[in-house]
């Protein structure tokens, strides 16, 4: 299975952003890359009255939603922890996960001082590095936020 390392942070403090980044970075780089974003409330995909959505009324436990580029998948699944959810990732170089704060993973936490001064994790919560606009220090790696290239060489040498 791929590593997998969480992107968290405070509510609007960048982390879309720093992973929409990142991305980039990685592909050009020549890895691939797979993602997954922490949803703190039930969400739905489907809309009512499509065949899928009805195909899930009716009972599946799973559905694919197939074209000839891409595919959607509806799963039933219990509470999802990021070791739950890997296997889905199997052909991915690296996986960046966005929030999941409380698992066990390796962390990049942003902070922006407009949010908030302080980060919400600390090195004994996995805390690889820091990405911040602040004068906060801790015993870690810390870039600024627009030092998406150093972030990667971070993730490169630990983890690719």
């Amino acid at each position: 299975m791929p590593p997998i390392i969480s992107v968290v942070g405070r509510s609007r403090s960048g982390k879309t952003t720093l992973i929409e980044k990142l991305i980039f970075e990685l592909n050009k780089r020549g890895y691939r890359i797979g993602t997954v974003k922490h949803a703190f409330h039930e969400f739905e995909i489907d809309r009512e009255g499509k065949d899928s959505w009805r195909h899930k009324k009716a009972g599946a436990e799973t559905v694919i939603v197939a074209s000839a580029d891409k595919i959607a998948m509806i799963k039933d699944e219990p509470y999802n922890t990021l070791n739950s959810i890997e296997k889905y990732f199997y052909d991915m170089d690296i996986v960046i996960a966005e929030g999941y704060k409380k698992e066990n993973k390796p962390k990049i936490e942003v902070v922006r001082a407009e949010i908030a001064n302080r980060p919400l994790c600390r090195e004994e919560n996995n805390l690889i590095a820091l990405v911040t606009d602040t004068d906060t220090k801790l015993n870690i790696p810390t870039f600024g936020l627009e030092q998406v290239d150093k972030i990667a060489d971070l993730i490169e040498k630990l983890y690719l």
